[in-house]
């Protein structure tokens, strides 16, 4: 070879890097292509129905008669921090000082003062966390939290139901978790939100079989609402039959068992320690806001009576409580269908025990369509129907359904009941 040819040879040049954003755009793209629809679709239909209840709360204009505790403010959306966001707002700015306080003279239900202790701490700690984060004050930090959990709760959902059914039926699930009666709650001063995030991925995770990641979540959940009960018992029968099949050795699923209890058995400790009542948190339960487990005697006499269109139970409102024997119905006749499924345990076991939770306690009956929110998994046979219809179609239910959801899920809950 001449000098010349060898002179005409390149020299060897590496490969320019490609730039960051360029790596991770498919990652992005996944990413977006996996919840965008997801997020997308519950938000639209969210805002739909959350556009609907402003609108209805505007033009009726009730809110402006009320005390600011109680379904009142000076404008619309003053009423979203209403009743327990209020209590949330309390907690938030000046903590808990748990005490058993008579009612002077009192007789008949209502026998204590209330107190803040009732409502549990995760919520409003993460109100006070945002607020001094981003200077938002409490109101606007509560919200904060209620939409971006129930943005995760809805990724939840569709996680969980994709499972079983695939994506198009979580996607459907994702939907009726915007447009389900209580759903008004889910953008409001209030826990459900924050709750069913914690619930659903509690459920995905032993589903995947990330035994300790379910007992963190579930730990959590029982810092967020005493319902969490039912999540403790779902996640401890799915570790047991995990621990009898030795599916996943012993120590995760034991782990799990051990830390899933933490949060909800340490909150009622402290609050009975602090009261000088181990029962504390009971007594003021059922003292101070007539809520007790009757193993469903209020929850019988709702349905007797309306049943023959009376209404003269215990803490009747006639319209709101139309929707909770609608709603209970509904989960009675969706649960054989659910469990027809075979789906995994924690889901059957979450969800009944959640239904008999609800109607097994004395309680303002027309509330029963935002506690019943947690139980989830009653979306999955409706999904799955919804899932053979046409997007379009499907679409097109669900936002009919958003439209009249400022009705019944919004309105009727915060105006004519009491959340």
């Amino acid at each position: 070879m001449t000098a010349g040819a060898a002179e005409a040879v390149p020299a060897y040049e590496p490969a320019p890097r490609r730039p960051r954003t360029e790596r991770w755009s498919p990652l992005v793209r996944r990413t977006a292509g996996r919840y965008g629809p997801v997020l997308a679709l519950y938000g639209t239909l969210k805002l739909a129905g959350f556009s609907v209840f402003m609108y209805l709360l505007h033009s009726a204009g009730d809110y402006r008669t009320k005390d600011p505790r109680f379904g009142g403010g000076a404008h619309p959306w003053d009423v979203l921090a209403s009743w327990d966001g209020w209590w949330y707002q309390q907690i938030a700015a000046h903590g808990y000082d748990p005490a058993l306080v008579p009612v002077p003279g009192a007789r008949g239900l209502i026998t204590l003062e209330g107190n803040s202790a009732a409502f549990f701490p995760l919520y409003p700690a993460l109100m006070r966390l945002v607020s001094e984060c981003t200077g938002l004050g409490l109101y606007g930090a509560g919200m904060l939290v209620s939409v971006v959990t129930s943005f995760v709760a809805a990724l939840g959902i569709h996680a969980v139901t994709a499972r079983i059914g695939g994506p198009r039926a979580g996607l459907a699930a994702a939907g009726l978790w915007a447009v389900w009666p209580g759903s008004g709650t889910e953008w409001s001063g209030y826990s459900e939100s924050l709750y069913v995030a914690l619930a659903a991925w509690a459920c995905h995770a032993v589903m995947s079989r990330r035994w300790l990641t379910a007992g963190f979540l579930t730990c959590a959940a029982g810092l967020t609402r005493p319902t969490a009960t039912a999540l403790i018992a779902a996640l401890t029968v799915a570790a047991l039959l995990a621990l009898v099949r030795r599916q996943d050795g012993v120590a995760r699923p034991v782990a799990a068992i051990a830390v899933a209890p933490l949060g909800l058995a340490g909150y009622l400790a402290w609050v009975g320690h602090r009261m000088g009542d181990w029962g504390g948190y009971f007594k003021l339960q059922t003292g101070a806001w007539a809520h007790t487990f009757d193993y469903g005697r209020h929850s019988l006499d709702v349905f007797g009576s309306v049943a023959v269109g009376h209404f003269d139970y215990l803490f009747a409102f006639p319209f709101e409580d139309v929707i909770g024997v609608a709603v209970v119905l509904a989960a009675l006749l969706l649960i054989p269908l659910l469990i027809r499924l075979r789906p995994p345990v924690v889901l059957v076991v979450h969800t009944v025990l959640t239904v008999a939770l609800v109607l097994g306690s004395q309680q303002i009956f027309g509330n029963i369509s935002r506690y019943l929110l947690p139980a989830f998994p009653l979306f999955i046979p409706l999904a799955l129907h919804l899932r053979r219809l046409a997007l379009p179609l499907q679409i097109t239910l669900l936002g009919i359904a958003a439209v009249a959801s400022g009705s019944y899920a919004g309105y009727v809950l915060f105006e004519l009941g009491v959340p």
